[in-house]
């Protein structure tokens, strides 16, 4: 069983209100979004693991159960080039859940014209493999998002 905390502050806003049809319609996989604070901030890893992909825009971790998690900051921000994302790890670093990944601004993002609405995904999951997942409304700030059972 994996818990993913959420690797952003802010409001989860839940996948359907992702301005993105392949998140919104759950095709890269089950979850919900955060709606980031607009301030300069760190995404963080979700759960302990391997960074087996990593992107200005977006990483994933997987943990010893093999659990992919992505986390990807705001919506076609990879047409921005890598401008305003600061990578804090590479590509096969072991992360624990809470360290900071990336350093971005989610006003910034919004600024050119992206939305930073940020879909958190469990990779290659059905979605009746997760529990307790937060949807439209509730605080993710430091809590967690759901459960991989």
């Amino acid at each position: 069983m994996t818990t993913v905390t959420s690797p952003l502050a802010g409001r989860a806003v839940g996948l359907a209100a992702v301005p993105d049809p392949v998140f919104a319609g759950a095709m890269v996989g089950p979850g919900t979004a955060i709606d980031p604070v607009r301030e300069p901030t760190e995404a963080v890893a979700p759960v302990d693991g391997v960074v087996v992909s990593m992107h200005p825009h977006a990483f994933v971790v997987v943990d010893a159960d093999g659990h992919g998690v992505l986390t990807h900051l705001g919506i076609d921000t990879v047409q921005l080039n890598g401008e305003g994302f600061e990578l804090l790890v590479a590509k096969g670093d072991t992360v624990t859940r809470g360290q900071a990944v990336i350093r971005w601004n989610p006003a910034e993002v919004e600024k050119a014209g992206k939305s930073p609405i940020s879909p958190i995904v469990a990779l290659e999951a059905s979605p009746d493999a997760l529990s307790g997942v937060v949807e439209a409304g509730d605080i993710a700030v430091d809590g967690d998002l759901f459960i991989w059972n």
